[in-house]
């Protein structure tokens, strides 16, 4: 068993920790498998009603993690893990503060409830890494908040704030970073009290109208990373984090 996420269950309730706290929580292979699989399992778990995710330590997640983004394995944990995310039948519930960058931000888009903590720096950095979205985030975030607002965060890469997350509709509620973490578990274990089969049928009443548009969004996405991986931008981006220096777009051919 990974130690790279935490779980923990309890009557109903089962908690998902992220736990790379020395690195932010970041994704590696061993994480995003750990992750997919622990979902997995939680579908077929009838003892499980709900899941919440969170982060160890001060964030939740920042994403994946660039050195280990080229390791044999990468892409496919990581399309394991969308997959899983995206196919995830039960309640989730998500218990973010801190950093929440590129797929631990578009993690978030799938939950049914979030809730962050006064701390959330979210940022949907695709553009400055010269990649395109990922998880169905060109989709689900318009969904969220209206397809003006998610294109100006997702074109701008700009940081969001836990008041402009939840002034946007992203975030559900807002707490004390200390707060956190025991509200979304008492939500959590509110929900877990209902009947489970009766949570099945609202979450696929309120998903299946999204199912085409999340299935075309994760093609497109693929299919635009496929063509953006390894191009001048992207590792001009890569160049730059390595060097600890901003990176330099303006004369790269497409």
């Amino acid at each position: 068993m990974s130690n790279t996420v935490l779980k923990e269950l309890n009557d109903g309730v089962l908690l998902l920790t992220l736990n790379r706290p020395e690195k932010k929580n970041s994704f590696n292979v061993e994480q995003w498998t750990a992750f997919a699989a622990e979902l997995d399992a939680a579908r077929v778990n009838d003892d499980v009603n709900v899941v919440l995710i969170t982060g160890a330590g001060s964030d939740f997640s920042a994403g994946q993690d660039l050195r280990d983004a080229g390791v044999p394995g990468a892409l496919q944990a990581y399309r394991i893990t969308e997959r899983a995310v995206v196919d995830f039948d039960k309640p989730l519930v998500g218990a973010a503060k801190g950093v929440a960058v590129g797929g631990g931000a578009t993690i978030l888009f799938h939950t049914d409830v979030l809730y962050v903590g006064e701390s959330l720096r979210m940022r949907l950095p695709f553009n400055s890494l010269g990649m395109a979205p990922e998880f169905a985030s060109s989709y689900m975030l318009q969904a969220l908040i209206g397809p003006q607002r998610a294109a100006e965060l997702l074109l701008t890469t700009e940081w969001i704030d836990a008041d402009k997350a939840l002034d946007a509709g992203i975030a559900s509620r807002k707490f004390k970073d200390d707060e956190l973490l025991p509200n979304a578990m008492a939500k959590a274990a509110e929900i877990a009290q209902l009947p489970l089969a009766s949570l099945l049928e609202t979450k696929r009443c309120l998903k299946m109208a999204h199912k085409a548009g999340i299935e075309t969004a994760l093609k497109i996405e693929r299919e635009a990373m496929d063509r953006l991986a390894g191009g001048p931008a992207s590792i001009e981006a890569m160049m730059a984090f390595i060097e600890k220096r901003k990176p330099n777009f303006r004369n790269l051919k497409k």
